[in-house]
């Protein structure tokens, strides 16, 4: 084999450190329309509050952030591995533009809702 197929193989296998930093999981998200406007439902199960940035721009919003792992017991090995960790991030169109919504939100039970009030909710 080759030096310059080695290293092609050792670089798809063994990403860099840049390369980790990527986003590694993308969380399911609900769409709800409202009488005031819209209401975004974020699954961030086991995110902190702190380790969430949410963005609104044009019609677009987006949420990003960090689930970590944490250890449960000294010791303990892994049978199965479903949950996700690292870092996620979501991008939504919604059909109208977001610069004048009044945004709130709220972390319930490990989801994030985004309000999403507008002026005029019906255009």
């Amino acid at each position: 084999m080759t030096d310059e197929i080695k290293q092609a193989l050792r670089s798809m296998l063994m990403p860099t450190a840049g390369e980790c930093q990527r986003v590694a999981w993308r969380p399911a998200a609900d769409i709800y329309r409202t009488r005031r406007g819209w209401l975004v439902k974020f699954d961030l199960a086991g995110v902190r509050p702190q380790e969430i940035e949410l963005v609104a721009s044009g019609r677009q919003l987006t949420v990003r952030g960090l689930r970590r792992d944490c250890t449960l017991e000294e010791g303990c090995r892994y049978h199965s591995l479903e949950i996700s960790y690292n870092r996620f991030e979501r991008t939504l169109e919604l059909p109208c533009p977001l610069d004048a919504a009044q945004i709130t939100t709220d972390y319930r039970d490990g989801m994030l809702l985004v309000q999403l009030e507008m002026e005029n909710p019906e255009e």
